[in-house]
């Protein structure tokens, strides 16, 4: 499934667009074709904290510290975080009560620098395992590569 989505979201994606465009159109196509989530999108690091980008689901939580929550954290650590039960997850900030589970991937830009996260909740417990780890990474690699080109 993974190499069609990233074949798709590859021709989707045109480096010419706007960074908005192509987070906007990243987001939408996430939410549609991953099964069984309810949010999908992206929080952009400005320097100091995380804010609110384009995303696909209920309105979210508009700004989140660097360290803070899961994508905090995943944005301090750079790295991919998996949450199976986000109740269990210390300090987890809840923008949407039905979200059970969270995959939050940090999007970093071909020269290093961090640019966001790439935020996936669902509402089902474990739905993200070693499968969408792989998988979505290489999503948001291709994100990262077409944001830098702009």
């Amino acid at each position: 499934m993974y190499q069609t989505l990233t074949r798709d979201l590859d021709a989707l994606l045109d480096s010419a667009d706007h960074p908005i465009t192509t987070l906007a159109n990243s987001a939408a196509f996430i939410f549609r074709n991953i099964e069984r989530i309810n949010w999908a999108g992206f929080y952009l690091y400005d320097g100091s904290k995380l804010y609110l980008g384009p995303f696909g689901g209920k309105p979210a939580c508009t700004n989140i510290e660097m360290g803070k929550g899961v994508c905090g954290t995943a944005a301090a650590k750079r790295e991919i975080i998996i949450v199976e039960d986000v109740d269990k997850f210390p300090g987890h900030i809840a923008c949407d009560p039905d979200s059970r589970s969270e995959i939050v991937l940090p999007i970093i830009l071909p020269d290093g620098k961090l640019y966001g996260v790439l935020d996936i909740d669902s509402a089902e417990l474990s739905r993200f395992g070693i499968q969408e780890k792989e998988g979505l990474r290489v999503l948001a690699e291709i994100i990262a590569k077409k944001l830098a080109i702009n």
